[in-house]
């Protein structure tokens, strides 16, 4: 009987889904993954999870993933908190020391407040300098050029050694320049021998002149030869002193007064007049010139400064910790430099132990006076939207705030112009903790005894003196 069409695709379908329907049965009882099943079979792309006729995985359980995620979160936000409100805590005392006054905490209902370091205000001055970059230069240097030529003979100084004005340092052969001279000594005497025929011969014919015995003509020519060889003999003597003139620059001289450097000539080389190396090079040390820039704005303050009087220049080393030599103000250029806007300025220092060196690089510092007033120290004065202000403790131990202004400063210390008196405390450390109005303990002021009646507070301690004034920058 033959069968039909729909019967034979259902048996088709059914022998398909067969080995489909293992692969499913395998994968629930864990047979693939112990091994019993060949590899092929949890391979099929029928039996894959999630291929279309099986049954999707269960899904898991995200409650653990959840549960975690909400501790952690707990756990930050609790130690943030922590965080806050230690901050938000005053300093611990250190052990030993007594408690803060009222007993209390670190709050202001206590009587404790902010660990802060204060200082007091206090009358000074603070000096008004010019720092700069300044150069070492010698006055007066000078180079041993030869001024004739000839055969250097001898040298007669040592390398480094100071010389003085005039002092013989080498020579030259002198023996061309002698022979010259000798020669313009000879030709001055033969000239003059003639003049002295001519001038005789000339008064032999005036007096033939006045007998009428001679013609006018010869006398005049006579008169004009003796004229001539006057003429001669004078360059002659010009000739004789040019030669004498030779003959002493073949003995070279120190035409200046100081240190010798390194000769660049040794003896028995021919040295030429005019030559740009020369021998050696005198450079003077004492006294000394230090050459440095100063601002364009500070001229005005450095010509007033000036007509009260001489003005002190200090020269520091690289790291302004030491002093190499104290000199005095010399004067300001005629011009400042347009591509700088400085104008250079020259102090002198008498160099005495020889500290300064030429071409030395030093810390130029100008004193151009003192400006008195009121003085805090650096780190008391803050900068908020409104200007410049400071803390002032009172002495109920209330820090408030209170607008300043400044003038000049040092690296330690700060003029107040206007806002602030002597005597009156200022916060200088912790001003960051600082709220205006609110209460403060000074780091330094002892802690009171007691607070009831028969108790006696301690007195404060005396203010510290003001540390000593460092120049203004």
């Amino acid at each position: 009987m033959a069968r039909r069409p729909g019967a034979a695709a259902a048996q088709q379908r059914r022998r398909r889904a067969l080995p489909a329907e293992c692969a499913i049965i395998a994968a629930r009882s864990g047979f693939v993954r112990s091994g019993l099943l060949p590899p092929y079979a949890s391979m099929m792309p029928d039996a894959r999870p999630g291929a279309p006729g099986l049954p999707a995985p269960a899904p898991r359980r995200r409650w653990l993933g959840r549960s975690l995620t909400l501790l952690l979160v707990i756990a930050l936000a609790a130690a943030a908190y922590g965080l806050v409100q230690r901050a938000g805590q005053p300093a611990a005392p250190p052990p030993g020391a007594a408690a803060p006054p009222g007993g209390g905490g670190g709050g202001a209902g206590g009587g404790g407040g902010i660990t802060v370091g204060v200082a007091r205000a206090g009358q000074g001055e603070i000096p008004v300098v010019v720092d700069a970059l300044g150069t070492v230069t010698p006055p007066v240097t000078a180079t041993l050029v030869p001024q004739v030529s000839g055969l250097l003979t001898e040298v007669l100084f040592t390398e480094g050694q100071t010389v003085q004005k005039g002092q013989v340092l080498a020579r030259i052969d002198p023996r061309p320049y002698e022979q010259a001279l000798a020669q313009a000594k000879g030709q001055r005497l033969r000239d003059q021998a003639l003049l002295s025929v001519a001038r005789v011969t000339l008064q032999r014919y005036q007096t033939l002149l006045a007998q009428d015995s001679i013609a006018r003509q010869d006398v005049d020519t006579q008169a004009a030869l003796v004229q001539q060889l006057q003429g001669t003999v004078e360059a002659d003597q010009a000739v004789e002193k040019a030669a004498q003139l030779n003959l002493d620059f073949a003995t070279i001289r120190a035409p200046i007064g100081g240190v010798i450097g390194l000769r660049t000539v040794d003896p028995g080389n021919l040295v030429s007049s005019g030559s740009a190396a020369g021998i050696a090079t005198i450079t003077q040390m004492a006294p000394i010139d230090v050459v440095f820039a100063i601002a364009q704005d500070r001229i005005p303050a450095v010509r007033a400064a000036q007509r009260r009087g001489a003005l002190p220049v200090t020269a520091l080393d690289r790291d302004r910790t030491q002093t190499l030599a104290q000199g005095t103000f010399l004067t300001l250029d005629n011009q400042v430099n347009p591509a700088t806007g400085t104008v250079r300025a020259k102090a002198r220092f008498a160099n005495a132990d020889g500290r300064l060196f030429p071409n030395q690089f030093v810390n130029a510092r100008l004193l151009l006076g003192h400006d008195r007033g009121v003085v805090v120290p650096v780190t008391a004065l803050r900068t908020g939207p409104q200007g410049d202000y400071v803390y002032v403790v009172g002495d109920d131990s209330v820090a408030h705030m209170r607008a300043v202004v400044r003038g000049i400063a040092s690296a330690e210390q700060v003029l107040i112009s206007r806002g602030l008196q002597p005597g009156e405390r200022v916060v200088t450390e912790g001003g960051d903790r600082v709220k205006d109005g609110g209460r403060v303990q000074a780091a330094d002021r002892p802690a009171r005894a007691g607070t009831g009646a028969g108790a006696a507070s301690a007195p404060a301690p005396a203010p510290a003196p003001a540390p000593a004034p460092q120049p203004a920058r």
